[in-house]
């Protein structure tokens, strides 16, 4: 075993031993720039970013089973999805949602991605967000729904995150496509990064977040097997991505937003995996000071 393989083995044995005893039976070995970032309770802020989790991870699993999961591997920023807190939740839904967060020392620190096709889904998005209390809205608006997206950027004082699908979808495919259309817009128009996406559609993740960092507001982090549509999510250190780089990358050009895991294999199941990719993870921020 070489050392990238057994420092890798040795974080993912480590990583697996927090996951909560209510999901081991399922987990069992076999199976198959955010200025107004919060700081929290644990959080050694060795890092100018945060390591975080992107909701979608866990579309299968309640917010209870999603939050003691983050705790047990000592994860605590979520970029919220709306199956966890629905578009139309009420001042009291938020509270009681917020204050599940609270306990389990978890900042909620935006929303989406959230998709909208019409004025009236661009006005639910930012004003779910304001209900929220976020300054980050992950989103997908419609290209023709750009100059109606800026004004609300510019009237709720919200951060937008264009999410990009990769070869997936025809909206947002990459990041330079995300640049062309924000580039000459008001600043606090940007990106989410997804690097395993972005790679999938035959893009630079690496030259992308040097290129394109200023708009740079999110990331989600993930492994690919390669650089075509074809290729597929595995856990992370298994795949293409040059990770080591990636960390070095994000300290130079100071990027301070969250790095946040999105993991879309096994998701049925996904707690080994996920546990794996953030030990791997946290072991390379500690090899690579």
């Amino acid at each position: 075993m070489n050392r990238r393989d057994f420092m890798k083995a040795s974080m993912a044995s480590a990583a697996v031993l927090s996951i909560p005893s209510s999901l081991q039976a399922a987990a069992a070995p076999g199976d198959i720039p955010a200025e107004k970032n919060s700081t929290i309770k644990g959080d050694p802020r060795e890092e100018p970013f945060h390591l975080g989790m992107a909701g979608y991870t866990f579309a299968r699993f309640d917010l209870d089973t999603t939050l003691e999961f983050m705790q047990k591997i000592d994860v605590h920023y979520l970029c919220i999805k709306d199956f966890h807190l629905p578009l139309d939740s009420n001042e009291e839904q938020i509270a009681a949602f917020k204050a599940k967060l609270a306990k389990a020392n978890v900042v909620g620190y935006g929303v989406g991605p959230i998709y909208m096709k019409s004025e009236a889904e661009v006005d639910r998005a930012f004003a779910y967000a304001k209900r929220v209390g976020v300054d980050l809205l992950v989103g997908v608006p419609n290209y023709e729904l750009l100059d109606y997206t800026e004004k609300k950027v510019k009237e709720y004082d919200i951060r937008l995150a264009i999410h990009l699908h990769g070869p997936d979808m025809p909206t947002y495919p990459d990041a330079t496509d995300i640049w062309n259309n924000v580039k000459d817009r008001d600043p606090r128009m940007g990106m989410c990064l997804d690097i395993g996406h972005n790679l999938r559609y035959g893009s630079d993740s690496l030259r992308d977040l040097k290129k394109y960092y200023r708009r740079v507001f999110d990331m989600h982090m993930k492994d690919v097997t390669g650089n075509t549509k074809a290729n597929r999510s595995v856990e992370v250190g298994r795949g293409v991505i040059d990770f080591p780089a990636y960390v070095r990358l994000m300290r130079k050009v100071g990027y301070t937003g969250s790095v946040s895991l999105e993991y879309e294999k096994d998701m049925d199941n996904p707690f080994n995996g996920i546990a794996e990719s953030v030990g791997y993870f946290r072991g390379i921020c500690a090899a690579t000071k």
